[in-house]
């Protein structure tokens, strides 16, 4: 199973005009499915973090970064900074769902299987993720 980590930093604009006194809205220019809130900067930027993790964490090619003293400019009244994102984790953290496939194997190899204890389901995973290096 593959561990490498994929960490990715955009910049992020934190804009409470619009909210009550300490919410934060969290937007990210270059990734603009990416919406958040929190309630203080450190829980708006944990928050941003995740969205950021979960918009991206599928994506082979990531949207390129723009140059954070340009989103400042442009942002002068909220507060700009870049969050980072572990897309490796973000991915651990998505649930996908089960389906059901049927396969056929050599009559001799199910039956020590079955003997042996050995759980088709999670040996197929397994040997899938493996052959396939995505996990």
């Amino acid at each position: 199973m593959k561990s490498e980590k994929r960490i990715v930093a955009y910049p992020a604009i934190l804009d409470d005009s619009e909210n009550p006194k300490g919410m934060y809205t969290v937007t990210f220019p270059d990734v603009p499915g990416a919406i958040s809130q929190g309630m203080g900067v450190p829980e708006a930027m944990a928050n941003g973090s995740e969205a950021l993790g979960l918009m991206l964490y599928n994506e082979e090619k990531l949207p390129n970064v723009s140059d954070i003293k340009e989103i400042q400019k442009e942002n002068q009244g909220s507060l700009v900074t870049m969050i980072f994102s572990d897309l490796a984790e973000a991915k651990k953290h998505v649930k996908t769902p089960m389906v059901k496939k049927n396969t056929t194997i050599p009559g001799d190899l199910a039956q020590k299987a079955e003997e042996a204890g050995i759980n088709f389901s999670k040996t197929l995973t397994e040997a899938l993720e493996q052959k396939l290096n995505s996990y």
